[in-house]
């Protein structure tokens, strides 16, 4: 059996101060390759804080997180960076496209940054990646010249570029209409099921949470449930 894609155990975040902030608790967490996981909760329960320690973002307190079996917790922030880069892709609520860039250059940026391909290979992948996405034919525009829906798309593609093993989404569906809400759904499934690639949404959306592989809740910055798409069960365990 393959070891987990990813595995947290006791994975805690405290900020200081007279009095301390704790935003993720003990948290034991493992996902497999190929998982669609959802993470919902209330609003400000520590779901956005426990993605960020899932892509390295944050440092935990204490704890530790493995990732596709290296332990990340006594990396360097350099070491950190690089392996975010090489291994994960995020999506955030906000785009965070640039907005003089086109479509294709945005999609390129953590290509140039990883520099692993040359210009005209970057160019073709990134294309790859925009007429899979249904946007060939604005891989020219700029992101004031295209939708809501258009522009998430854009965002996917470029968390794709590198081939990334997870896709850590943080409310990515946030701002956006029902259909266009269903096309960024669709996507995401689909990478789950041909590619193997490891989804991790956050979302208030129990309608979209609930078409994910499990759901874990969080309250309180503290892992409440588990949830299977096969299962009526409630609660099981990590």
């Amino acid at each position: 059996m393959s070891a987990p894609l990813v595995e947290a155990r006791g994975l805690t975040r405290v900020l200081p101060g007279e009095i301390e902030t704790v935003l993720v608790a003990d948290v034991d967490l493992t996902i497999e390759g190929g998982e669609f996981l959802a993470v919902t909760g209330p609003s400000g329960s520590g779901k956005s804080s426990l993605l960020y320690l899932l892509g390295l973002l944050d440092a935990p307190t204490r704890g530790t997180l493995a990732i596709d079996g290296r332990e990340t917790s006594r990396l360097s922030e350099e070491q950190r960076a690089d392996l975010r880069l090489a291994a994960l892709g995020f999506v955030f609520q906000f785009h965070f496209l640039l907005p003089e860039f086109s479509a294709r250059d945005n999609v390129m940026l953590p290509m140039r940054a990883l520099g692993r391909l040359r210009e005209p290979a970057m160019r073709a992948r990134a294309d790859e990646l925009l007429a899979a996405l249904g946007l060939a034919a604005h891989a020219h525009k700029r992101p004031d010249q295209m939708s809501g829906g258009q522009r998430q798309r854009v965002a996917i593609a470029r968390a794709l570029a590198n081939q990334p093993r997870l896709i850590l989404a943080d409310e990515p569906t946030g701002n956006l209409d029902t259909q266009s809400s269903e096309q960024v759904l669709a996507i995401l499934r689909k990478l789950v099921d041909e590619t193997r690639t490891s989804v991790v949404i956050v979302t208030h959306d129990l309608d979209l949470a609930a078409r994910a592989d499990r759901r874990v809740q969080v309250v309180d910055g503290r892992l409440r449930a588990l949830e299977s798409r096969n299962s009526d069960d409630a609660a099981a365990d990590l």
